[in-house]
């Protein structure tokens, strides 16, 4: 069976359908190429804005730099005395100056006009790359300049229309360039005379040039299936163009919300200020080089990574089986997503993401939002036939820890497992750990997320190594405190990446920690001592907060004064306390009477996951000023929470993991405003003993996980428990304040 020819379209005749034609087309590709133009156009405008924006900055840093202390930078006699009596004050006078400006200066010379030019770019250079991109907002987190909302207005219109207008990026281009060349040859035969008075091979190339024009037709008409054609495209994206871009106060708000998005966009045009050793995690020259070679096709993905995201993506797919413990607020779910977008793309099927409830619904949310993947909870009444949908049709499937067990293990192959808030699976004796290390066993790509891989004690770490390989955990020696820095980052490296905040992320604004004390009235002091007396380390820690009359207690005094601070700039608080209780008071005393803010939540374990997200959705689109209230144990666990720009602990937590996740709800990527953190205290009492132990546990966890190396030190430094914090606090307030067994001996002991 033949299949025919596609008919080649009629001669163009010279006269009036040459011009008709030309016309036609030159429109066209107007539009064709006013839309590249829109999106270039702000791309380079970007560029150009954020550069002149980082050399202000430099000229700024150099303006306090003395022309006398260039003498410094060499080891020259530079006769600087002589630049200074021509006026130059600063290293920012010099800056750009030509040495044969500077030698034509009295007493200066060649010798110290090229020293003096060559120290100036030196040290400008120095500052320059020490200068982060970050787009400076104000405390009501508007931008504080023009340029800045410019680029933003830009930034949002990139964001809005590159993802129409790339993947006809070649075909809009073919056509205008096309359009342009053979217009200009087909010109002469826009009129019949001037075509039949010019030369011959004049008239050969304008017909060869209509010829082309014409044979555009078919694609710009979509060749008659119905489905529309490139002229159909450009006029759709033409209107697109056209929409005004987004500004005022809307631009803000699209700030707050997709700032890390914004941000995205923003690396793609000009590189963030980052170290690119701290971007690969502190790996070894040879495993980084390979890990950065490793290709990732972002095909499947819907927004842009930033370059240590990337980096991670291509950790965890070079590695095969890997823990990512990123600081929180890194983006290690786009990371994760990364990785599963690639296999995807490579033409695998099936991948699976176990996470505590609290999140499940945040990374369906994210799997639709960040990727071109379905997503499908295998959780809840619906599971079972979920699960068959997930394992006929493919996609990332996402259950909890507990619905893990209901997953059949055999089944259509799974890509990649991962395990969101691996910390949970540290105990091996746990149910749910065995169940992980079973599909752990079943799965070659493994992929663990925390942020916390060590608590209380290294062997918490080494367990989550030993699900990825055994091999590689039972080689490492058992007193790892006592091998050195360098040793174990060489012996995890193979399966441990981590990152922190201030190293790759330049762009996130200040976090501020502060600590209220607060005394106890008379009344916290009286319901204090009867929880010492009683020896109720639970009741201890929130005694302040349980007072007859809640107007006695001090915290909540200091907790309505940072509630209202912040309602008066515009920002929203998240309150976190680890008991119910506290929380109730809270909500009562923050929406009701004098100084009443809209109060949301309070989210404890008993709200369901769906219900949890619905509240931190009201609340991030609720007015400014209101207060997001939660139990730290949910609020601080896998929950953005960057609407918010205040949080609040009303008592200090067990562990160093406890309250930097919490803050990292707030504090991590896509967050506009400095983060202020107020932590409640009360003075000389269990609070003052629980901070002294914590401030212990969080040295130990800098030392030996925060940079993906351990130090040198005593593992017996790390081995403290919640409960025997517990036991020695209640015992060191108990002898303070003269109860308990060593008190009763006495009271009993004969006079």
């Amino acid at each position: 069976m033949s299949t025919a020819s596609p008919a080649e379209p009629a001669p163009v005749e010279p006269g009036a359908a040459a011009r008709d034609l030309l016309a036609r087309h030159a429109a066209l590709a107007a539009h064709a190429r006013a839309v590249l133009d829109h999106l270039d156009g702000a791309t380079v405008r970007v560029a150009a804005l954020v550069e002149g924006d980082r050399e202000e900055r430099v000229r700024a840093e150099l303006g306090v730099v003395p022309v006398e202390q260039l003498g410094a930078m060499t080891d020259r006699n530079l006769r600087l005395r002589a630049l200074t009596d021509a006026g130059y004050a600063t290293a920012a006078d010099l800056l750009g100056v030509p040495a044969a400006t500077l030698d034509e200066v009295p007493g200066v010379g060649t010798q110290t006009a090229r020293s003096v030019v060559a120290a100036v770019q030196q040290l400008a250079e120095a500052v320059r790359s020490g200068v982060p991109v970050r787009l400076e907002v104000d405390r009501s987190g508007r931008p504080d300049t023009a340029t800045t909302a410019e680029v933003l207005r830009l930034l949002d219109r990139l964001l809005r229309l590159r993802p129409l207008v790339e993947p006809h990026r070649e075909a809009l281009t073919a056509y205008a360039s096309a359009v342009a060349v053979h217009a200009a040859s087909a010109e002469p035969a826009t009129g019949r005379l001037r075509f039949l008075l010019s030369r011959r091979v004049t008239r050969d190339r304008a017909r060869r040039a209509l010829a082309a024009l014409a044979g555009w037709d078919a694609t710009l008409d979509g060749g008659g299936d119905g489905d529309g054609g490139l002229a159909a495209t450009v006029e759709s994206l033409a209107a697109a163009c056209a929409v005004p871009d987004t500004d005022g106060p809307a631009l803000w708000d699209v700030f707050e919300r997709r700032a890390a998005e914004l941000y995205g966009v923003l690396g793609t045009i000009v590189p963030l200020a980052q170290d690119v050793l701290a971007a690969r995690g502190l790996l070894t020259t040879e495993l980084a080089e390979r890990v950065a070679a490793h290709p990732l096709d972002p095909s499947a993905m819907r927004v842009p990574l930033r370059g240590y995201q990337e980096f991670g993506a291509r950790f965890a797919l070079n590695q095969g089986r890997a823990l990512l413990g990123d600081e929180m607020g890194l983006g290690k779910t786009v990371q994760a997503l990364a990785a599963i977008a690639h296999l995807a793309a490579a033409g695998e099927r099936r991948f699976l993401v176990v996470c505590p409830a609290g999140v499940l619904v945040n990374w369906l949310r994210e799997v639709a939002a960040k990727t071109t993947l379905a997503g499908h909870r295998l959780h809840g009444p619906d599971r079972e036939a979920a699960i068959a949908r997930w394992r006929a049709e493919g996609g990332v499937g996402v259950t909890t820890f507990e619905g893990l067990a209901h997953v059949p293990l055999d089944g259509p192959e799974v890509a990649m497992l991962v395990v969101d808030e691996a910390h949970y699976v540290k105990n091996p004796e746990a149910q749910r750990s065995r169940v992980v290390a079973a599909w752990a066993s079943a799965v070659w790509r493994v992929l663990l997320l925390t942020g916390t891989p060590m608590d209380n004690r290294i062997e918490d770490f080494v367990a989550l190594v030993r699900l990825l390989d055994a091999d590689l955990a039972g080689s490492l020696p058992r007193h790892l405190g006592l091998v050195g820095a360098d040793t174990f980052r060489r012996d995890v490296a193979p399966v441990y990446l981590r990152r922190n905040q201030a190293d790759v992320l330049v762009e996130l604004p200040d976090l501020v920690l502060v600590d209220e004390w607060e005394d106890l009235s008379p009344a916290g002091e009286e319901v204090y001592r009867a929880a010492v007396a009683s020896g109720n380390f639970m009741a201890m820690r929130r005694a302040a907060w349980l007072t007859p009359d809640p107007d006695e207690s001090t915290k909540l005094g200091r907790l309505r004064e940072v509630v209202a601070e912040a309602a008066a700039n515009q920002q929203r608080t998240v309150v976190f306390s680890y008991f119910r209780d506290v929380l109730d008071v809270v909500v009562a005393a923050l929406g009701s009477g004098p100084g009443t803010v809209p109060v949301f939540g309070p989210l404890t374990g008993d709200v369901p996951a769906d219900e949890r997200q619905a509240v931190i959705d009201a609340f991030a689109a609720g007015p400014r000023g209101g207060v997001l209230v939660a139990q730290i144990t949910v609020g601080g666990v896998g929950l953005n929470l960057q609407a918010a720009s205040v949080a609040v602990l009303c008592e200090p937590q067990l562990t160093p993991s406890a309250e930097s996740q919490a803050v990292a709800r707030l504090h991590r990527m896509g967050q506009v405003r400095a983060v202020v953190a107020h932590r409640l205290l009360a003075e000389d009492g269990v609070d003052e003993r629980i901070v002294e132990l914590l401030a212990g546990k969080r040295r130990v966890f800098d030392a030996y996980v925060r940079e993906s190396s351990v130090a040198a030190a005593a593992v017996a430094a790390v081995d403290v428990t919640e409960a025997g914090l517990a036991r020695e606090v209640v015992a060191m307030e108990q002898a303070r304040l003269g109860y308990g067994p060593v008190w009763d001996e006495l009271a009993a002991a004969p006079e």
